[in-house]
């Protein structure tokens, strides 16, 4: 019994559990993202087979150059995201790259928005409309988790608790991970 008052070990054992509880969730969510992303992506280069020219076309209208600056953006939010997640770093030291991360991966919105800016007067062109409905739904669905995971880094930055640190700098970096897949399928192919 003063084991159990006293923070021994059945609590210990109470706390690892919740802590693989945690992450088997999160690796959940972070491979049906994949799988998610995955299917979206198949879709794409499937119908830029069967719409080849104008795929090619459409392609034209996009900014590949705003896209590349998204690309470090994004790759320097991670970054900051792995220097708040170091394994010897306390939760109070994982504030400041928490901010960064999320202030980077708020700068990738407002790059996102101003690229769309330029580019949405063509998804009402008949010709690139199979092309411009899977961009917009695969990189709107990608920019919708960039929002959530940049608010989800400043909760964690203002309560930083070692396990949640862990958890949203894996999360992030599946983030990062597809927009890897994303850039050169859409953008380069």
């Amino acid at each position: 019994m003063q084991n159990e008052i006293s923070g021994g070990a059945p609590l210990q054992i109470a706390h690892e559990t919740a802590i693989d509880d945690d992450a088997l969730l999160l690796w959940i969510l972070v491979w049906s993202e994949l799988i998610a992303f995955g299917i979206l992506l198949t879709a794409f280069l499937i119908m830029s087979g069967i719409h080849a020219d104008d795929f090619a076309v459409a392609r034209i209208h996009l900014n590949p150059g705003l896209a590349a600056a998204n690309t470090l953006v994004l790759l320097t939010s991670g970054w900051q995201a792995a220097i708040a997640a170091r394994r010897r770093a306390s939760p109070s030291t994982a504030r400041i790259p928490f901010c960064l991360a999320a202030a980077f991966g708020l700068l990738f919105v407002v790059i996102k928005c101003i690229e769309y800016a330029a580019e949405f007067r063509y998804s009402f062109d008949a010709t690139f409309s199979y092309f411009f409905q899977l961009y917009f739904l695969i990189t709107g669905f990608h920019l919708l988790h960039v929002v959530f995971g940049s608010f989800v880094l400043l909760l964690v930055a203002w309560r930083p608790a070692r396990g949640n640190i862990l958890l949203i700098a894996t999360l992030w970096h599946a983030i990062d991970l597809v927009w890897l897949v994303i850039f050169p399928i859409i953008y380069l192919v």
